[in-house]
């Protein structure tokens, strides 16, 4: 075979190949896929690469989280103060003397009197506990309970035994849990030291990072990753801000109403009312449950009923007036879907995947919509807007409330 035959022969090989495999999306996707697969695979035989990795985010991770909150909380702050004609360090200075100055005052006021409760409370707990059974088993042992009891079980069984080995065991792993958190705090003592450094830096030089991050990025990807990472910012410092403001809120709320009321431990249950209430849907429920024992024990029954009155009052309050004013729709994720996170995140990583749950999910939800808006105009796939499906029904005042979500978005965004 001469030499053009071969060159020949090169030049289909060539163009078969880049026909069927390199300019084939199937095959290409398959490929992508394949190499995941294999990524996967070996990351657990190379896992000791990363221990120097574990054991950094082991010191840090902890100050780098904490610094990174505050940061989304005061960087507003910051922001408006330069505006002022305020320098930046200055501004900066000025906010963490006031912080530091907050807290010395905490640690004179307040941290006693938590600690006085806390201690307390978990001494007395299980006290608590015994008393909360005995009080619902005598309730089931009324007369006209025992019978329906024997007409819902057949006369097989103890209602009341099952009910309360159920509740034991609900209060017990829900005031386990709260040791657990408090127990936690002397921990955070190097973390504490460490985050107003890591703070200050971040302060400093944060609102730069976007700068030096696009120059690893190539030039024909920037503005769209500059506008991803910018949306990517946004969900997450509005969820950060808003679940804490709701969560200071619910807590200054509860701390309120149970003190109005005369219960015992105020202070410490509205924090924990508000500290659970950064697990969405579940955590205010979950802070009822010391609250309603502690009612029942130490309290008359209308002490229940004037525990019940202050929920209602703070759900309607948290629900009506807080959420839309702090949180609005800035996340514009499905209650069901919402749900679904926090079960599969729970189930996978327990408390810190409920926490983290939905603000990761926010964040991949913006990676996934930049992606698949790329994948439309790379494949031309969707240039046709035509819909065979009836389209449905919306109201003049959700059509309203779309429009200005829509402006709000894209103005933050510029």
């Amino acid at each position: 075979m001469g030499p053009e035959q071969n060159k020949t022969a090169f030049s289909l090989a060539a163009s078969w190949f880049m026909k069927w495999v390199l300019n084939n999306k199937a095959v290409s996707v398959l490929i992508i896929l394949l190499l995941i697969q294999l990524n996967i695979l070996l990351v657990p035989r190379i896992s000791f690469i990363f221990e120097p990795l574990v054991a950094l985010f082991g010191v840090m991770g902890l100050p780098l989280i904490m610094a990174g909150v505050l940061y989304y909380l005061l960087n507003p702050l910051i922001d408006w103060m330069e505006s002022k004609k305020i320098h930046r360090i200055g501004a900066i200075s000025i906010v963490l003397i006031a912080i530091i100055g907050l807290i010395v005052w905490g640690i004179a006021t307040l941290i006693p009197v938590i600690r006085e409760q806390t201690i307390s409370l978990l001494d007395n707990w299980r006290e608590y506990v015994d008393r909360f059974i005995a009080q619902v088993d005598a309730f089931f042992q009324n007369d006209l309970l025992s019978r329906l009891q024997t007409q819902l079980t057949g006369g097989e069984g103890d209602l009341s035994t099952s009910i309360t080995e159920q509740a034991d065991e609900v209060v017990g792993t829900t005031v386990s849990g709260i040791g657990n958190v408090f127990g936690i705090v002397s921990t955070t003592v190097l973390a504490l030291i460490t985050t107003p450094f890591v703070l200050f830096y971040l302060l400093k030089d944060g609102h730069h990072l976007p700068y030096h991050i696009m120059k690893f990025v190539p030039s024909r990807m920037r503005e769209q990753t500059y506008r991803l990472l910018r949306e990517m910012n946004m969900q997450i410092s509005q969820y950060i801000r808003g679940q804490l403001l709701v969560a200071f809120f619910v807590g200054l709320m509860f701390w309120i109403g149970l003190s109005i009321i005369g219960l015992e431990y105020a202070l410490t249950l509205g924090i924990l009312a508000g500290a659970l209430n950064l697990i969405p849907f579940l955590g205010t429920f979950i802070a009822v449950i010391p609250i309603v024992v502690i009612a029942i024990v130490l309290h008359s029954p209308l002490m229940l009923l004037k525990v019940l009155a202050v929920f209602t009052i703070e759900q309607t309050l948290e629900g009506r007036v807080v959420q839309p004013l702090v949180l609005g729709s800035s996340l514009n994720i499905h209650p069901v879907t919402i749900i679904a996170v926090l079960l599969t995140a729970g189930s996978l990583f327990g408390l810190p995947g409920v926490i983290l749950g939905i603000p990761t999910y926010a964040v991949l939800k913006v990676m996934l919509v930049h992606l698949f808006t790329w994948y439309q105009s790379y494949t031309g796939m969707y240039a046709d807007d035509y819909n065979p499906a009836p389209k449905p029904l919306v109201s003049e005042k959700k059509k309203k409330k779309l429009l200005k979500r829509k402006k709000k978005r894209k103005k933050k965004l510029t």
